[in-house]
């Protein structure tokens, strides 16, 4: 009999008689599932996806979530709330400060309902997360949602949100409870009080439009939710310890995007610096700021101060020591080599933020597949030197491959090509001309090395990109392809001319 299979109503559970209520918590406790072939603990990108195609490939599946909603970080408090942000902010301002140029008045005296907009963001999420469960059911993975811990690399002790607990035998666990945001020690997150110091999940719930945000980090996460309040009419500052944002992007095109924030959103940027005090209210915060060579302090108060300084990975409390997986300095699970998630102890294995590698959704999911392949004796695969990454801010800002430091620092003779979307025909029709792309080839052979892309679809375009090195074709070959007209996708076909030859618009 297995726990799972015994539902009570609660208020008629709590009325049932003592014995019985006793009955239901031996079973919870004691009774175990039959032995599964893979059981994974974390129900995120990398964990639904590697559940649902363990079961596709014959595997008996259970997936252990502790949040009691699938699609972890990512669809319930990251890429998926913030996209719906930053989709409803962009119209909110595109309307304010676009729309009479194309002829459309009125757009100067539109409000934005918070509460509306909040909603429309929360049915979404909401819809997605029960869209999982329904290919769980349809897929027959099983979904018990609790904190699990091993209690050996063959069992997993579950304790239940409802109460109680479940035994899980398994012959394979995989490890994909991904990572959360690091809280700096002097600045205690109050993402479910008064919101004035916040991770990105409290800049997610906002309530209300602040009318100063300070951002402390200059990365993607941060950028990314200061553009949604900015467009709002929030006054933004960005305090960066390095000397530039978004650090391991090409910095050519990083230099293009903060230009872009400070122009159209009014962003504010004070890079080489450090936060070393904070005074958090209710009402408030008040940074202490100074050089991050040393110097003079100085002081910047706002409504709301997001922290977004990194992730770390979520490993603690799952008895993985007891059992012998082993944690890096930075509390990551430390597994053979890159593409191989086996963690030195048989039948445990890793994926997604909680090892080595960006911290990035669609690379646990990629990981997730290729893990139950190898699993299910068929050859994983994933390829670490194209994984794409973007910001989602209007203009978009796509890479995939290295970076042109990159391709410097290891002494690699390179070409590179350029093409603005100013000269780009559909961009300059629609009014959305600002940006560029930009490939970096090999000298001798023309094969592409680096994409990196700034438009409004970046995030889309970076695709063809990312395909063409996947196969490792040139940049002539994607020059060769014939692309749509008028298309913003041109440019992309232009840029790569530029690198082995030379364009024709520009």
């Amino acid at each position: 009999l297995r726990s799972t299979q015994i539902v009570f109503i609660p208020s008629r559970l709590a009325a049932a008689p003592r014995a019985m209520r006793l009955a239901v918590s031996f079973s919870r406790s004691m009774c175990a599932s039959a032995e599964y072939d893979v059981c994974i603990i974390g129900g995120g990108p990398g964990g639904y996806v590697a559940a649902i195609k363990a079961a596709q490939l014959g595997m008996k599946t259970i997936c252990v979530e502790r949040r009691g909603a699938l699609g972890g970080t990512c669809l319930n408090v990251g890429c998926i709330p913030s996209k719906a942000l930053l989709n409803s902010s962009h119209k909110f301002h595109e309307a304010q400060h676009a729309f009479a140029g194309m002829g459309i008045t009125g757009g100067e005296g539109l409000a934005m309902d918070v509460s509306g907009m909040q909603k429309q963001k929360d049915e979404a999420v909401s819809g997605l997360t029960k869209g999982i469960e329904g290919l769980f059911k349809k897929n027959k993975v099983d979904y018990v949602k609790g904190h699990g811990r091993f209690s050996d690399p063959n069992t997993i002790q579950v304790e239940l949100m409802e109460g109680g607990t479940q035994t899980i035998k398994t012959k394979n666990t995989i490890i994909a409870t991904g990572s959360e945001p690091v809280e700096l020690p002097f600045m205690p997150f109050n993402d479910f009080g008064a919101k004035t110091c916040v991770s990105s999940t409290g800049a997610l719930l906002l309530e209300k439009i602040p009318e100063t945000m300070s951002i402390v980090g200059g990365g993607v996460i941060g950028l990314e939710l200061g553009s949604v309040w900015a467009r709002l009419g929030t006054k933004v500052t960005v305090i960066e310890f390095l000397d530039k944002i978004c650090a391991t992007m090409d910095g050519e095109l990083i230099a293009a995007f903060q230009r872009s924030l400070k122009k159209n959103l009014k962003f504010k940027f004070k890079l080489s610096t450090k936060v070393v005090g904070a005074d958090i209210t209710d009402t408030g915060t008040t940074l202490t700021v100074e050089p991050a060579a040393g110097g003079a302090q100085e002081q910047i108060t706002s409504d709301v101060t997001l922290v977004a300084v990194g992730r770390r990975p979520r490993t603690e409390d799952l008895g993985l020591e007891a059992i012998g997986v082993k944690l890096d300095k930075a509390k990551r699970i430390e597994t053979k080599a890159p593409g191989d998630f086996f963690t030195g102890v048989p039948g445990v294995y890793a994926i997604g933020d909680c090892i080595a590698g960006p911290m990035l959704a669609h690379k646990a999911e990629e990981e997730g597949v290729s893990c139950v392949e190898t699993l299910a004796g068929k050859h994983g695969h994933v390829n670490y030197g194209v994984i794409p990454g973007v910001i989602y801010t209007h203009p978009e800002v796509a890479s995939v491959g290295m970076t042109e430091e990159e391709v410097k620092a290891a002494g690699i003779e390179y070409r590179k090509g350029t093409f603005p979307f100013m000269a780009n025909s559909r961009a300059r029709t629609v009014g959305d001309a600002e940006g560029l792309a930009k490939f970096i080839a090999c000298k001798n052979t023309d094969k592409i090395l680096g994409v990196h892309i700034m438009s409004a679809c970046a995030g889309e375009q970076i695709h063809e990109a990312a395909l063409a090195m996947e196969y490792g074709a040139s940049c002539e070959d994607v020059a060769r392809t014939c692309h749509a007209h008028p298309t913003m996708s041109e440019a992309i076909k232009e840029a790569a001319m530029a690198c082995y030859d030379k364009p024709i618009h520009f």
